[in-house]
């Protein structure tokens, strides 16, 4: 049996849409027979992601996405459920279409000097990522923007290492970084009847899936959980 993974050296194709809430119910109900659910679901098959994304005053990030740029760079730390117990910074690389993801595991006590400016200790650190994103935060003066939440329904397929997700009531803090604020302002971004899908895989999408697919109507635009958090400001 393949090994199923969000990560690959060779990069990730990734197909992001924003979906009817209908059309998603439909498509729902025939992938539950052909792939399977996340293990990391909670009892209504959904759990809570919240990641705190960097952006310098020129908008950088935000601004390459808009303007379609092959090649960029994402930072973000992400928690599960607004817990602690696990936090990862990641980094997510888009590279002539193809995406690539690495992470590494950092403490809460370091999110927040990141978030407060204090990261001399990062230019010697022995994560490689963490080196990176001192490089970004120095000389392009990249820190933690927003926060955003959002619920997530995740689906597996083996072969073709496919991964089909559903992403519904996305909140943005705004300017607020304090992520581990249980009680953090959110507001709504994303329209209650849409939902945003999105597809990775590696190097073949299986003909099943594919058909699948077929079965709804997206529309043109990609959805960027990011850019809509930017939304107002």
């Amino acid at each position: 049996m393949p090994i199923v993974t969000s990560f690959n050296p060779n990069g990730r194709k990734e197909i992001k849409q924003a979906i009817s809430y209908p059309d998603y119910a439909l498509l729902k109900a025939k992938l539950q027979y052909v792939m399977q659910l996340d293990k990391h679901a909670g009892k209504n098959g959904k759990y809570l992601i919240r990641s705190t994304y960097f952006d310098n005053f020129a908008n950088k990030v935000l601004n390459e996405k808009k303007e379609g740029y092959i090649n960029r760079d994402k930072y973000r730390v992400r928690i599960y459920g607004k817990s602690s117990a696990i936090i990862n910074l990641e980094r997510k690389s888009k590279r002539n279409n193809l995406t690539f993801k690495t992470k590494c595991a950092i403490s809460q006590a370091e999110y927040e000097k990141m978030r407060v400016g204090d990261i001399a200790w990062m230019e010697e650190d022995k994560r490689a990522l963490i080196r990176d994103l001192y490089q970004e935060m120095h000389y392009s003066q990249l820190k933690p923007t927003t926060v955003v939440d959002y619920e997530r329904e995740a689906y597996i397929y083996p072969f073709g290492n496919v991964r089909v997700t559903f992403d519904s009531k996305v909140q943005s803090s705004l300017r607020n970084t304090d992520m581990f604020n249980p009680e953090l302002p959110m507001v709504d971004v994303l329209e209650p009847n849409l939902v945003i899908l999105e597809v990775k895989y590696d190097e073949y999408l299986p003909d099943i899936i594919k058909y699948l697919l077929q079965s709804v109507d997206t529309r043109a635009e990609a959805y960027s959980k990011y850019q809509l958090s930017r939304m107002y400001g």
